[in-house]
């Protein structure tokens, strides 16, 4: 049986969801990850085909994650270790739902021996999860569904089989902020950058419409942020700006002279 790779976040990249925008869309992202509650298996391998959110209030609001399918040992997943399940580019607002649909390659290890999981077709078309979580513009968020693996395989009487009712509980949370703000002139188009040391984690270009710029899917810290706009007008930066997690940061109205 082929599982797919476990992979443990150790530092937040500001590239996984490019930060090199040329418009500032109002827009948020999402990582999806899996987790796992201790149960008293060898093994507990979960087929997951397919990740979907809920981004509306009705059921067209349905849209599929970028998902790494395959089966996963969830109790590899203890202890605080996730792995990314899928990540999606959504328009800041309300999630209310998500939907997990599985594929029938599921089982179960138990002295020595693997069993099938047996799993209900509803599952495999889509077990809805509720989240309902706001997603501000410009921050990146994980979702964590935490599986209760202990829960959510039940012994089927005296036939020896295995079913399997997932017990999933959903956590959302903010991993990044961002910067933003508005440029006048808004033709003097600067090149927007959030300086941390000596790394540029951030890039950003101004809205030819509104004059907004974002610098999204920021680390917590203080930034310099540097405008450099076109020919004939002077650069300009803003010292200690501070990013918080989960909070957009407003610099206001930015004036690039001449």
């Amino acid at each position: 049986m082929k599982k797919t790779g476990i992979c443990v976040v150790l530092a937040f990249s500001t590239c996984l969801f490019s930060s090199c925008d040329k418009t500032s869309e109002s827009t948020s992202y999402l990582e999806v990850r899996l987790t796992d509650a201790p149960g008293d298996y060898e093994e507990v391998n979960i087929d997951i085909q397919d990740v979907q959110v809920n981004f509306g209030s009705s059921e067209g609001g349905w849209k599929s994650l970028e998902v790494n399918k395959g089966v996963y040992d969830i109790l590899k997943l203890t202890n605080g270790l996730d792995t990314l399940l899928g990540k999606i580019e959504l328009p800041a607002g309300r999630i209310s739902q998500v939907r997990l649909v599985l594929g029938n390659q599921n089982s179960v290890r138990v002295n020595g021996k693997t069993e099938a999981l047996s799993t209900p077709s509803a599952q495999q078309s889509g077990l809805k999860l509720q989240v309902n979580a706001d997603l501000l513009e410009g921050i990146t968020y994980k979702l964590l569904l935490d599986f209760d693996a202990a829960r959510s395989i039940v012994r089927a009487g005296n036939s020896g089989k295995y079913n399997l009712k997932p017990v999933i509980r959903t956590l959302a949370e903010a991993s990044s902020g961002a910067i933003t703000g508005l440029i006048l002139p808004i033709e003097s188009s600067p090149a927007v950058y959030a300086i941390i040391g000596s790394d540029t984690l951030g890039t950003a270009f101004v809205d030819q419409i509104n004059g907004k710029f974002l610098l999204r899917g920021l680390p917590a810290g203080t930034y310099k942020v540097t405008f450099e706009p076109k020919t004939g007008y002077k650069p300009i930066a803003k010292e200690a700006v501070a990013v918080n997690v989960g909070n957009v940061t407003n610099l206001g109205t930015i004036n690039i002279s001449q």
